[in-house]
């Protein structure tokens, strides 16, 4: 039986993007069920304590840019460091995950094509045109999947994946949740398939 990894992320995080790939290198190699959970940042992060990145102190934000940089090169990425169209709304591209799942699809090609789409091409995923043809490009009813990003449903989705990152102790993207066990940013990849490796029962905090 597969394991499973609960996959929270939003499209406009650097750092999911950077990760995606080795991601899903080891949900191939280690046969995971994973269950994709779009989150909008900005409510999580004032939830659990974080910052936008504006309100975040100057030596932050720069050492942030250091971090890209140092990562762009580990992972053999070609990106934009300051893309064009970012930061965006993602409310639209992350729905449109949760739009392709309710209808039976795998969002993977989705996201596949959307992560580069961001921070490589520089195209603007608030763009219900541009969301709809990366969609198509991926092999999934772009339009109809647009229209149905907008629903209420989807929206109590997007919300409910909120509830359920704060109730998993998940204050950021991207997070991976193994047994309960997070694995928060995609500098913890590794650990992730330690863990995996070696099959051990997960940490629990102790207090």
């Amino acid at each position: 039986m597969s394991r499973q990894v609960d996959y929270f992320f939003s499209l406009q995080s650097p750092w999911a993007y950077i990760g995606h790939q080795l991601f899903r290198e080891l949900v191939k190699a280690y046969d995971l069920q994973v269950n994709h959970k779009p989150v909008v940042l900005i409510d999580l992060f004032s939830e659990t304590g974080g910052l936008p990145l504006l309100k975040r102190h100057p030596a932050r934000q720069r050492y942030r840019m250091i971090e890209l940089q140092r990562w762009r090169e580990k992972r053999g990425l070609k990106f934009n460091v300051q893309p064009k169209h970012w930061p965006f709304n993602a409310r639209l591209a992350d729905g449109v995950v949760i739009a392709a799942m309710e209808a039976g699809y795998d969002p993977e090609p989705y996201l596949r094509r959307a992560f580069p789409a961001i921070w490589e091409e520089e195209l603007n995923l608030a763009d219900p045109a541009v969301v709809a043809r990366i969609a198509d490009e991926a092999g999934l009813p772009g339009k109809a999947l647009v229209e149905r990003s907008g629903a209420e449903e989807i929206s109590a989705t997007y919300e409910q994946n909120r509830q359920d990152a704060i109730g998993a102790d998940v204050f950021g993207s991207p997070a991976y949740v193994l047994d309960g066990e997070v694995f928060w940013g995609q500098d913890r990849l590794d650990l992730l398939e330690d863990a995996l490796k070696s099959g051990r029962a997960p940490y629990r905090p102790q207090v």
